[in-house]
C-alpha cells in the first residue's frame, strides 16, 4: 500500500485530528493613512447636501402677504422727465388784438419774391407708386453726353505709342542685320585663286598622309590619321563645290 493512504476501516480514523490554523500575514497600513483621513475631511463641505443645522424662522405675527416681496417706488423719487413742472402760456382769445409795429431784422419781402425751387424729376416704377429719380434710373444720356464721350483714352493711345516705337526698332534690327548679312559674288579670278590655294591644300596634307607608317599601334598616330582622313573629305567636298558651280556667293564681311 502506498504511504499516506489509509484504508477505508481503521483504528487510526477515529484519532481526532488537530485543527489547524492558518496564520496570515499582517495586514498592509499605510504611514500616510491619518494624513490622507485629515486631508480628506478638510476638503469635504459642512452641510453640503443637509442644508444649515438652523434657520431663523419669521414670526407668526410676520406671514407672507399680498405684494409683500414686490418693489416699492421711494416716495422720494424725483419726478420723471415727462412731467411738466411750467405751464404753457394759454392760447390767446378771438377779441385779443395782436401786437403791431415790432422791430424785426427778418427780409419779408426777399423772401416772398424768392423763387421755390424747381422739384427733381422723378419716375414711378411700379404699379404701387413707388418713385426715384429721373438722373438715376438709366433712363436719362448721361454716358453719351460726356465731354470726352466717343475719344480714345489716354492709356490707350499711349499704349498704341509705345508699340509704334518698338516696331520701328525691330524694323531697324531686321534691316541692319539684312544688311549685316548681305552676300558678295565672287569673281572668276578669286574663284580660280580659292580652287588653287584648296588643290595645293589638299596636296599638302595627301602627302602627309602617304608618309604615314602602314603599322600604326599607338593612340596618337590613329588619332592623327583620322584627322587627315577628314581634312582631305572635306577639302575634296569643297574643290567639287568651286568646280561645279560658276556664281558663288560670299557674306560681305
Amino acid at each position: 500500500m502506498p504511504e499516506g493512504v489509509k484504508p477505508p476501516e481503521s483504528i487510526y480514523n477515529c484519532i481526532p485530528e488537530k485543527e489547524r490554523k492558518i496564520e496570515k500575514p499582517p495586514l498592509y497600513m499605510s504611514k500616510h493613512r491619518p494624513a490622507v483621513l485629515l486631508e480628506s475631511k478638510s476638503n469635504k463641505d459642512a452641510r453640503r447636501t443637509m442644508g444649515p443645522a438652523k434657520i431663523m424662522v419669521s414670526p407668526p405675527d410676520n406671514y407672507l402677504k399680498k405684494h409683500s416681496t414686490e418693489a416699492r417706488v421711494s416716495k422720494n423719487t424725483p419726478p420723471s422727465k415727462h412731467v411738466r413742472t411750467v405751464r404753457k402760456p394759454p392760447v390767446p382769445l378771438r377779441t385779443e388784438v395782436p401786437l403791431m409795429g415790432i422791430p424785426t431784422k427778418k427780409a419779408c419781402l426777399n423772401t416772398t419774391v424768392m423763387v421755390p425751387k424747381k422739384p427733381h424729376p422723378t419716375i414711378v416704377d411700379s404699379n404701387k407708386g413707388s418713385k426715384q429719380l429721373l438722373e438715376n434710373s438709366g433712363l436719362v444720356p448721361k454716358y453719351s453726353r460726356k465731354k470726352d464721350y466717343g475719344q480714345v483714352p489716354e492709356y490707350l493711345l499711349q499704349r498704341n505709342e509705345e508699340e509704334r516705337i518698338a516696331q520701328e526698332r525691330h524694323e531697324d534690327f531686321l534691316k541692319e542685320q539684312r544688311e549685316q548679312a548681305s552676300m558678295k559674288n565672287l569673281s572668276e579670278e578669286e574663284r580660280q585663286a580659292v580652287l588653287e590655294t584648296l588643290k595645293k591644300n589638299w596636296d599638302k596634307v595627301h602627302h602627309e598622309y602617304q608618309c604615314l607608317p602602314l603599322i600604326i599601334e599607338t593612340l596618337s598616330r590613329k588619332t592623327h590619321k583620322l584627322r587627315l582622313e577628314e581634312a582631305m573629305t572635306q577639302l575634296e567636298r569643297d574643290i567639287n563645290l568651286f568646280e561645279r558651280f560658276k556664281t558663288i556667293y560670299i557674306p560681305s564681311n
